[in-house]
């Protein structure tokens, strides 16, 4: 029992080392508070000394105020140059407030030793006004000094055990009746110190509770839960930073943008666990390439990029990029398998093709897409002619937002032949676009930018009109051959246009081959493959186009129902 009330008293009156946002808070608080304290003390002292001039030893009236003044005014000034600046270490902070702690008694002995020493000096009235100093004062000093419990519970007690003892031997019954009063008062402050301590610890965890939940929250903001590495958010907060700095210092800047080559056949064909495992694994590698001056994060699905700060030459950027991409093209050990993909890279350079945040990053991922288009499995630098081409992309692409679709776009007839017998077995249908802007537009240039822009639903119903009409007039053997895009497939809505339309045209759909590519297949294979037996349900065949160019695998193709395969 003993043992507990000494633990207790002890941790009652010690300063805790084990919270230093706690200590940073009851430095703060103290700054502004201790020096009032003292100017409050040494204004009440010198009132004191004052009302005892004449009847006191002058080292009573002057030499001890002094003396007292000086060591007030040297710990005033010392918590005064601490106001408005920032905390010191944790370490120097403890140590500040154990010495002030520590003082605190010191301070308290001798201005109650030096009041009650001038009590005998004086009349009735100056001695009530020893009394009245020593009860005010030590009020001041527990309200001052509520943020450090032991030191406010030190003083009240070395003030208030002089006062009782003193005041109760003087055997005056109003200076007794006094001494009871300030002691019940110093009680109930005392306790209400108790409640405001216990409420400004309480105040100070909760702070310290909410900002670790917001600087989670700005974790989970800025940071890919899956990969630990900084998400699309943060990705172009640090982009923007970076061009700051490029700007300020004079410096280049290259962004980057990773895609993924096979990895969501991987994805379909394994499921996504293994799929989110081969993200991480594909994260450490990349982490493993950067550096101070490389920034990578995750876009978001199979897409990463880069931000590299400071001047690089072109040389060096497609080096550092074909490093990547090697890296990306080695296996990946996963517990139970070796996976293989590989990776495309598009770069764009400040201040040489880009001179803002949003164009390094959109020229960045249009040189990915040329790169992917042309060269997959490479780096692509955006350039001066991406950069004409760009331009050429987005007039075309407002001339097709404004084109009439009935009467702008045509379809041309290219014949199939047997390699045997050199008849005409089939035709395929070509698209062709014939703007009133732009003149004759090459579909390789238009067909992309439609799919891109979500234009080629709307083409392919009034061309497969057209070629559905056409074939109406062909001699019965002779097949038709039209072209899908992966986004004709891609929904119910688009798949049942087609069905009606081809039901509506009055052509045997046996006669009708709808060509699919490869790489349309793999993008929803679940979604083809019921699309596909809705054509099929109707007679139609189905052509995989450009086979071999994508990730999918035999197993994947067999359960298509396709009828032929083009290589």
């Amino acid at each position: 029992m003993l043992k507990k009330l000494v633990s207790a008293l002890r941790t009652v009156m010690s300063v805790p080392a084990d919270n230093p946002r706690l200590l940073q808070a009851q430095y703060v608080a103290l700054s502004r508070q201790l020096p009032l304290m003292y100017f409050v003390l040494l204004v009440n002292t010198w009132a004191l000394a004052f009302t005892h001039w004449a009847t006191a030893p002058m080292w009573l009236t002057l030499l001890v105020p002094a003396l007292l003044t000086i060591v007030c005014a040297i710990r005033a000034r010392k918590w005064l140059l601490t106001v408005n600046r920032p905390p010191p270490a944790p370490t120097t902070i403890l140590a500040t407030l154990r010495g002030t702690n520590g003082l605190a008694g010191v301070i308290a002995a001798g201005f109650a030793a030096w009041s009650l020493s001038l009590y005998p000096y004086g009349d009735a009235y100056a001695q009530a006004h020893v009394a009245f100093f020593m009860g005010i004062t030590v009020i001041v000093c527990i309200f001052c000094m509520m943020h450090l419990r032991p030191a406010a519970l030190t003083t009240a007690v070395v003030v208030n055990t002089a006062f009782v003892i003193f005041f109760a031997s003087t055997h005056n019954i109003t200076f007794i009746a006094t001494a009871v009063n300030i002691v019940l008062v110093s009680i109930g402050m005392l306790i209400i110190l108790q409640y405001q301590y216990r409420d400004f610890t309480s105040l100070v965890n909760v702070q310290i509770r909410t900002e670790q939940l917001s600087n989670e929250n700005l974790l989970l903001a800025n940071q890919d839960s899956l990969t630990g590495l900084p998400n699309r958010r943060q990705f172009f907060q640090a982009l923007d930073t970076a061009l700051q700095e490029a700007l300020a210092q004079r410096t280049g800047l290259a962004v980057g943008v990773l895609d993924l080559d096979g990895f969501k056949p991987v994805n379909d064909l394994y499921g996504h666990r293994t799929g989110d495992r081969l993200l991480m694994l594909v994260a450490e590698r990349l982490t493993s390439a950067s550096s101070d001056t490389v920034h990578v994060s995750r876009l978001g699905g199979d897409e990463f990029a880069l931000v590299i700060k400071g001047d690089i030459s072109n040389d060096a950027l497609l080096a550092f990029g074909k490093h990547l991409c090697e890296l990306m093209h080695e296996s990946f050990e996963l517990s139970d398998m070796s996976i293989q993909i590989g990776a495309t890279l598009g770069f764009a350079t400040f201040p040489a093709t880009a001179d803002n945040a949003t164009q390094l990053f959109e020229f960045a991922d249009y040189a990915l897409y040329q790169g992917k288009d042309h060269n997959p499995g490479t780096t692509c630098l955006f350039s001066a002619s991406h950069r004409e081409q760009l331009h050429a992309d987005g007039v075309t692409e407002q001339a097709l937002r404004r084109a009439n679709l009935e009467t702008e776009f045509y379809v041309l007839f290219q014949p199939i032949i047997e390699s045997c017998t050199r008849e005409t077995v089939a035709f395929e249908a070509l698209a062709r676009w014939k703007s009133p802007e732009l003149g004759s537009v090459s579909p390789a240039h238009f067909i992309p930018i439609a799919e891109r822009i979500g234009m080629i639903n709307k083409l392919t119903a009034p061309l497969l009109t057209h070629a559905l009409k056409r074939a109406l007039s062909w001699p019965a053997p002779i097949r038709l051959s039209f072209n899908l895009s992966a986004h004709d497939c891609a929904t119910w809505e688009s798949v049942s246009t087609i069905v009606e339309i081809i039901e509506n045209s009055g052509f045997d759909a046996s006669r009708l081959d709808l060509e699919i590519t490869e790489t349309a297949v793999m993008q929803d294979i679940a979604q083809v493959q019921q699309a596909i037996a809705q054509f099929r349900q109707l007679g139609c065949g189905i052509s995989l186009d450009d086979f071999g160019t994508g990730y999918s695998s035999l197993s994947q193709l067999h359960a298509l129902a396709l009828t032929k395969l083009k290589i």
